[in-house]
């Protein structure tokens, strides 16, 4: 592969010996569980704000976000939106399954597709209760769609894989079934039932493409009045969508981090995205750790495309490492590769997967800041945070703690500024 420092022995030694050190121990803290949000607060802007920069901490509200952002920021969310994934189906024995949906298989693997297909299809799931339920065996239901009775029959596809067909009678989409049929999956940290006002708190303001089951919890403090507040200082505003999966919340249980496996999310930029990053390479902030990874794995893509590899869109979890610096296009190189690659396949958008996993030592090619939540010891996400802004994320998360800051999911906000010597 042209440009890989694999080519380099010695040099892959290096950086392999250096990632397989990393000790999941030293990223790790102690989390009450009284400091965990298990609800929102009643106004989602009066979260509190954190702000790191250049090694000092400052506490604000997330209404002062727009005076923390320069005018020539664009913020860039994802707009993914949670779908009623988790739905519970009793037996004639009385045992109850739970099917909770990840990610749809057949007739297609493309989410935002997956939502208008029609009568039939194919999910991979998580199985609670699978003991009970076995190969062969037909879970059964009729549900009010629309207020039309449907019959939904549910089966597996392949038992092993946990692939999951359900089948319905009537000429209704996936999305209006499935909002009919389950409930909003919370995390399960927040250790409750879903309530009726989750449906709304658990959401984004901007949520549109549905398809999710977690939210991009980063997005949940914004409001209007703050949207109203950066466009009148001239902070910018662009979307993408990355359908949060359940393993987002999945836990680090090897000894050598590199080993831990990184489940693959759907990613979906449009042209007009990619135009918008272009005239904003240098100054460009995600919402939140999904957008984050979308648009550093973006980079990546572009580096394919630059380098001739492949169009196909789907970045290993391993692929930014390790690789000779100049080798690499810069961010504006990569993203005019996708730019050239899209206008000449006459593309309005490009929909890819993705499982990089960003630890201590990666270098980060697009985000200069990220807007984030407070996340679980010894997370994936902990080391995506460790490696934006090094070994000061230790201070972060004591300040936290000694200033009352809400953790996790339904928790207060953060905004880091990149610690270039972390990367």
């Amino acid at each position: 592969m042209e440009g890989k420092r694999t080519d380099n022995a010695n040099s892959d030694a290096l950086w392999r010996r250096a990632a397989e050190a990393i000790d999941l121990q030293r990223y790790t803290y102690e989390l009450p569980d009284n400091r965990i949000a298990k609800y929102p607060i009643e106004t989602r802007d009066q979260s509190k704000l954190m702000v790191y920069r250049d090694g000092e901490v400052s506490h604000l509200r997330f209404t002062d976000i727009t005076s923390q952002l320069p005018e020539n920021t664009l913020l860039v969310f994802n707009d993914t939106k949670v779908i009623p994934a988790r739905a519970h189906f009793r037996k004639e024995t009385g045992a109850v399954i739970e099917v909770l949906l990840l990610h749809p298989e057949l007739p297609t693997r493309v989410i935002n597709d997956a939502m208008l297909v029609k009568h039939s299809c194919v999910w991979e799931c998580m199985i609670g209760n699978k003991k009970r339920w076995k190969a062969g065996d037909t879970l059964a239901s009729i549900i009010q769609v629309n207020e039309l009775p449907v019959s939904l029959q549910v089966s597996y596809h392949d038992y092993e894989q946990n692939l999951v067909r359900l089948t319905w009678d009537a000429d209704v989409t996936f999305l209006e079934l499935v909002k009919a049929l389950g409930e909003i999956p919370l995390p399960p940290y927040l250790n409750r039932d879903t309530e009726e006002p989750d449906k709304e708190t658990y959401q984004t303001v901007y949520a549109h493409h549905d398809g999710a089951v977690a939210a991009p919890t980063a997005g949940l403090h914004f409001t209007p009045r703050v949207f109203d507040a950066l466009a009148t200082k001239g902070i910018r505003r662009s979307f993408l969508t990355l359908h949060v999966g359940a393993g987002t919340f999945q836990p680090i249980k090897v000894e050598k981090v590199i080993e831990h496996r990184m489940h693959s999310e759907q990613v979906v930029f449009t042209r007009t995205l990619i135009d918008e990053l272009l005239q904003s390479v240098t100054h460009i902030v995600p919402v939140g750790t999904t957008s984050l990874r979308s648009l550093e794995s973006l980079y990546w893509f572009g580096v394919k495309l630059f380098k001739k590899e492949t169009t196909v869109f789907n970045i290993e979890k391993l692929y930014p490492y390790p690789w000779n610096e100049e080798d690499l296009p810069s961010a504006k190189a990569s993203l005019q590769a996708i730019a050239d690659y899209m206008d000449e396949a006459e593309l309005n958008e490009v929909v890819g997967e993705t499982e990089i996993f960003i630890f201590p030592g990666y270098r980060f090619r697009l985000c200069r800041g990220i807007i984030t939540n407070y996340h679980q010891p010894g997370s994936t996400l902990i080391l995506l945070v460790a490696a934006f802004v090094g070994n000061d994320w230790e201070m972060i998360y004591s300040e936290a703690l000694k200033n009352d800051y809400r953790f996790l999911s339904y928790g207060d906000s953060s905004l880091l500024w990149l610690n270039d010597d972390a990367s």
